[in-house]
């Protein structure tokens, strides 16, 4: 059956670099699974499994064993979860669909056994993971060095950008403790941090991002179009000054 949001993810993914009738064999082999926003997608510790987010956005954690959360990325219709998994084994992640999502999941056994067997195919899956490197490895900076209003802004950010629209205002719908499960913190911490970068409209709690917000200057971010923000030379997504 077509599915015209399946083949669109897949032609956005890494896996249209792969041989032809790979991509045709895992296509008519997988299965499109749909999960309500909140639903927990990945346990740590779960056997091995692939999927391609089709539609909405997920996002990949840690867990503390006191139960505090930090999200290391954000998965957005092309990106492909759980491709480190099929090489290290289980991780000690977890993957939650922040908004209703869908995701097409993938025959592990097939792309396991052509990655073996055809070296196209186990140079197009480093690839890919040497990008998810790079991506944790700017996290990782960001949660380590970046102050709680600084990774509360970057998460806003990153959650606000698929909604915004030219000349339009940014708009993250997500509670305080959901944003202190990603920035690694707890929610009474995060409310202290909110009233200076954002409003809250009662009595959701829910945190509307209308416009950059008031000075900083204290690191150098910017956002990448069409992509999640990011700690890298740029304007600074605070205060929309050159970083320092």
């Amino acid at each position: 059956m077509v599915d015209r949001d399946v083949d669109d993810a897949l032609a956005r993914s890494f896996l249209a670099e792969l041989p032809a009738e790979l991509a045709g064999r895992l296509r008519s082999e997988g299965e499109r699974a749909d999960y309500p926003a909140g639903t927990t997608v990945y346990r740590a510790g779960d056997d091995p499994q692939a999927a391609l987010v089709v539609r909405g956005l997920m996002r990949v954690y840690l867990s503390s064993p006191g139960g505090r959360q930090v999200t290391v990325r954000y998965a957005r219709p092309g990106d492909v979860l759980g491709i480190a998994v099929l090489v290290g084994g289980p991780a000690s992640t977890g993957v939650q669909a922040v908004e209703p999502s869908s995701v097409f999941r993938i025959s592990a056994r097939t792309l396991i056994a052509a990655a073996r067997s055809d070296s196209r195919v186990s140079w197009a899956i480093a690839e890919e993971l040497n990008r998810r490197l790079f991506e944790v490895l700017e996290q990782t900076a960001v949660n380590a060095f970046g102050s709680v209003r600084q990774r509360v802004a970057g998460h806003l950010l990153d959650l606000a950008s698929d909604r915004q629209r030219p000349g339009g205002r940014l708009v993250a719908r997500v509670s305080q403790q959901e944003l202190a499960d990603a920035a690694g913190s707890v929610r009474e911490v995060v409310a202290r941090a909110l009233p200076v970068t954002c409003s809250i409209s009662p009595p959701t709690g829910s945190a509307r991002v209308a416009a950059w917000w008031p000075a900083c200057r204290s690191r150098s971010w910017r956002m990448r179009p069409g992509r999640s923000a990011r700690w890298w030379p740029g304007r600074c997504v605070i205060c929309a000054s050159p970083g320092s």
